[in-house]
């Protein structure tokens, strides 16, 4: 956030607000979603969310940013220094897929681009809590299977963006543009397979 933006207040009630205005921000978008609806759907005054959130915007990008965290933490919770290469990437994709093709991604991202004229903080704290994280994470377990030998990368932040991109091959750009609904796990199992075998082909020492 920039350097205007107030310093958020957390307190015993900030968890049931941030709860609260999740579930109205999916439901009713950005644009549709009302203080008074967000305070009544939290179970707090609006004297209470604004206590917290001096406006809307600053409540959607704390939102935005501890699902996007708390999703990227989980994609990469295995453990970095003993688990095979293939088996790690398998595995995170299998987690980055899921938060992908779920109904928050799509309508958070939706929303962010949507209001990235207006308020351009919008895209750059979803960027650092969700693709960055997992850029950063990403690095430092490559960095550990370089030095186990398992792969050969010179520039590991530019091979973590190169991942992330080839998981989004496909299934996330036809569920941004509404030409599917959901993938099946069929659908899901190619593109990831298909991700990992290009990135071993490129990156993996045999």
């Amino acid at each position: 956030m920039d350097g205007n933006t107030p310093a958020i207040k957390r307190g015993r009630k900030y968890d049931q607000v941030i709860a609260g205005a999740r579930d109205v921000f999916l439901a009713q978008g950005f644009e549709g979603a009302s203080v008074d609806l967000i305070a009544r759907e939290a179970g707090v005054s609006k004297a209470t969310l604004y206590s917290y959130f001096p406006d809307k915007r600053i409540l959607f990008i704390e939102v935005a940013k501890e699902e996007c965290a708390s999703q990227a933490e989980r994609a990469l919770e295995v453990n970095a220094t003993d688990v095979p290469v293939r088996e790690m990437l398998t595995t995170m994709s299998h987690k980055m897929m899921e938060f992908l093709t779920s109904n928050f991604a799509q309508r958070i991202f939706r929303i962010c681009v949507a209001e990235s004229d207006r308020f351009p903080e919008l895209g750059r704290e979803f960027y650092m809590s969700g693709p960055k994280l997992m850029e950063d994470r990403m690095s430092e377990y490559f960095e550990h299977a370089c030095e186990r030998g398992e792969l050969k990368i010179d520039d590991m932040h530019l091979a973590a963006m190169q991942f992330q991109e080839l998981i989004k091959s496909e299934i996330f750009v036809k569920m941004i543009f509404n030409i599917i609904d959901k993938p099946s796990q069929e659908q899901i199992d190619r593109v990831i397979d298909g991700a990992v075998d290009m990135f071993l082909a490129r990156y993996g020492v045999e």
